[in-house]
């Protein structure tokens, strides 16, 4: 990785995940773009009516201020700091920004558990992880050192999230952490036979090249599967594949992979499809 993007509202959130970023930046060598939208819609750019330019200035001029204001950390000390002031509308736009600096990753805060379906769901997060194209890591909590040991990966095992998990395969070599596959097998009509289950996943590691421990979990539900297999490994990280725009990938159908990003102790990384 070369380069990070971390989205800041100025809220104790943003500063987690500037915290996490400049965690990683230090280990890596990475540069940070903080990036700041000032959320002016288009009628206040361009409207002489009651909005004129010189506040339009005025307001970028204070958003600069309070950015470097924010910026006046001590952990970000050394860090290649880049600061970027956006008047997008929403935050879907980051990808934009992601692609423009070929970022490698985007780092965003996010609330803790409690309530956290409701705002993560439609919320900002939400919106930058169905846009990006980049791998987006969400953090809840204040994290001094941002250290991952054990990194969990949960797939459909299907062709379809072989480049997702080549690039957490990657990511978690770069960190020096240990990857746990896992299959999560639920009752009903996906549920599969210890044999189906060992070809499906041996098909799998077939085309991806590579030959990897994989665990076969069984849970009532995918959700629960990811969140109690986590738990039980001491994870640090939980890592899944999304289709973006499209929705959350097939082997997360509906509200699982939210629920799993709202209901999750720890980080959350998505990987596009």
């Amino acid at each position: 990785m070369k380069t990070i993007i971390v989205p800041v509202d100025f809220s104790e959130q943003s500063e987690y995940a500037l915290n996490v970023a400049a965690s990683l930046a230090n280990k890596q060598n990475l540069e940070i773009l903080v990036l700041h939208m000032l959320e002016l819609n288009e009628a206040m750019l361009t409207s002489t009516e009651g909005f004129h330019p010189e506040q339009t200035v005025f307001l970028l001029k204070h958003a600069e201020k309070r950015l470097n204001d924010f910026l006046n950390k001590d952990y970000l000390k050394g860090v290649k700091i880049t600061p970027v002031i956006k008047h997008f509308k929403v935050f879907g736009e980051v990808n934009e920004i992601a692609e423009k600096h070929n970022a490698d990753l985007i780092v965003m805060g996010s609330h803790g558990s409690d309530g956290l379906r409701e705002i993560f769901v439609g919320s900002n997060a939400e919106k930058v992880v169905r846009h990006s194209n980049v791998p987006v890591l969400v953090v809840k909590d204040d994290m001094k050192d941002f250290k991952i040991n054990n990194f969990v990966f949960a797939c459909n095992f299907k062709g379809e999230s072989l480049a997702a998990f080549q690039k957490a395969r990657k990511f978690a070599s770069s960190l020096g952490a240990k990857l746990h596959m896992v299959y999560i097998n639920t009752p009903g009509d996906d549920f599969l036979s210890h044999n189906d289950s060992h070809e499906k996943i041996n098909k799998y590691l077939e085309k991806a090249g590579i030959g990897i421990e994989v665990k076969i979990y069984n849970d009532y539900s995918v959700e629960k599967g990811v969140l109690n297999y986590s738990e039980s490994v001491n994870a640090d990280l939980i890592g899944i594949p999304t289709h973006g725009r499209k929705g959350l990938s097939h082997f997360f159908m509906g509200s699982i992979g939210e629920d799993i990003t709202n209901h999750s102790k720890i980080p959350v990384m998505t990987f596009k499809i």
